[in-house]
């Protein structure tokens, strides 16, 4: 990073840069801490030159992170003698209706063992309404303690107070204004900095491009995109360190319960509480009932909702195929989904995905490519980008600039129209009417990648099914002539 990139950085985010380096990144690998803690903590301990005192860092973190063996010590404080623990942890609300009780749990301790006896004040639950009611689990400082319930005469314990991790103002609107100040090729570097990555590790602008593709279902609600790549890509880590409201899975069999409805429990699945769901080493993962998933993700992909029995749920996660392809397959024009399970052999299914990202054309991961320099806080990156995915004036200004042939299939056209939107949201998140954006910008940097993307898809279908799909181009979308 240059000297000029960094005094702006400072001038224009401040409290939201925190110094990332590879001496820091090897102290907390070995804690298995995603990226947003790792960054709070070292912002909380550095000095003015990103310097952090690790001694103290790591008393803090024995004291407040626990590890799950450690549960018993508090356990025992709580029950034996009385006393509150006090603890940095996931936790989840749930409600007993028959009760009128507020229950919680810990999952990363896999607490309680009965719900009945976790129950929430009331009071802290109303208080902290935004964060407790959400989805997903939050992260927060919770203080636990315990009391014998005189009608049952069993221990309760009970959540009696709740601080949110959420360390930092999220300004969207100062976020657009502030991307004013910055180039294209300046912003890449500030956008690959936010995901722990340096800039100056990639030989290309074609590498650094091909890199920051794999976050637009970051920002763009149901943006359903296959990458294929060799190993030791970086493919996990983006998608399962960089984002809190992002879920992989990695391996093992998927239900349609666990992904959209669960009848026995009554809970909805992660379609509905995540903005993505990867499926890592998508070759790996089965699939119970290949029909039964196969109709709810045709339906899902298409349209967002889906239906399991009698109930119907609509949600915003768009859908991540992640495999790893050997060199001799690294061509459009091949099939290059052969290896993938059975379920997604299908030109059908297939045809819901909006794009495919060359993850071929992403270097391996090295020394070189970690972020060794101030930037943006990861924690705060993931907020924005999450907080982007309701911004509807982007898609107004691709629906203006796109001039769409009368013929064109829909699904090519909202595919296209759909990653134009990411990009637009990622690389020019100032703009926000079809005045503000250059049209050649547009053109290299939105409408000629989204075709592209989307013209794998295409040529992999026609592969497929070649009588289906055999024939068919990718239609002529072009900037409409101001």
């Amino acid at each position: 990073m240059t000297d000029a990139l960094e005094l702006k950085l400072k001038k224009h985010f401040g409290d939201m840069l925190v110094y990332k380096s590879s001496d820091n990144t090897k102290f907390f690998s070995a804690l298995s801490l995603p990226s947003f803690m790792r960054d709070w903590l070292v912002m909380r301990f550095s000095d003015e030159d990103g310097h952090i005192d690790t001694v103290e860092m790591s008393n803090y973190i024995k004291k407040i992170l626990p590890k799950e063996e450690q549960w018993n010590e508090y356990m025992i404080n709580m029950l034996r003698y009385g006393k509150s623990a006090r603890f940095l942890a996931k936790i989840k609300i749930d409600f007993d209706a028959g009760n009128s009780r507020a229950l919680f749990s810990l999952p990363d301790f896999s607490f309680p063992k009965r719900k009945s006896e976790a129950v929430a004040d009331w009071n802290v639950v109303e208080k902290n309404s935004k964060y407790l009611l959400s989805p997903t689990e939050s992260w927060g400082i919770v203080e636990l303690s315990c009391y014998e319930d005189s009608r049952t005469n069993k221990n309760i314990f009970q959540l009696t107070d709740f601080v949110p991790f959420c360390p930092y103002t999220i300004d969207v609107d100062y976020y657009k204004e502030v991307r004013k100040n910055f180039s294209l090729e300046e912003w890449t570097e500030v956008l690959l900095g936010a995901i722990d990555y340096n800039a100056s590790g990639f030989k290309t602008q074609s590498q650094k491009f091909s890199m920051l593709t794999r976050l637009l279902p970051f920002v763009e609600k149901r943006l359903n995109l296959i990458e294929l790549a060799p190993k030791e890509t970086g493919k996990s880590y983006v998608f399962s360190k960089i984002s809190k409201y992002g879920w992989l899975i990695s391996g093992g069999s998927v239900t349609r319960a666990k992904m959209f409805y669960d009848m026995n429990k009554k809970t909805h699945g992660l379609v509905a509480h995540y903005d993505y769901i990867a499926f890592d080493e998508i070759q790996s993962i089965n699939f119970n009932d290949v029909l039964e998933m196969q109709g709810a993700l045709k339906g899902y992909l298409e349209s967002g909702d889906y239906r399991v029995g009698d109930i119907r749920g609509v949600g915003d996660a768009g859908l991540i195929l992640l495999g790893n392809i050997d060199s001799y397959l690294m061509n459009e024009n091949k099939n290059m989904f052969s290896d993938l399970p059975e379920i997604f052999q299908e030109s059908a299914l297939l045809d819901r995905f909006h794009g495919f990202i060359k993850g071929w054309t992403i270097p391996k991961m090295n020394e070189n490519l970690k972020a060794n320099s101030w930037a943006l806080n990861t924690e705060y990156f993931g907020e924005i980008a999450h907080s982007m995915r309701d911004e509807l004036c982007y898609r107004i200004v691709v629906d203006q600039i796109l001039e769409v042939p009368k013929n064109a299939a829909t699904r090519d056209t909202e595919a296209i129209k759909r990653i134009c939107t990411g990009f637009l949201k990622l690389l020019f998140p100032h703009v926000e009417s079809i005045e503000q954006i250059n049209p050649t910008d547009f053109e290299n940097y939105c409408l000629r990648p989204a075709k592209e993307m989307r013209g794998v898809i295409k040529r992999q279908m026609g592969i497929l099914d070649f009588g289906e799909f055999g024939q068919s181009i990718i239609p002529d979308i072009r900037i409409r002539s101001r």
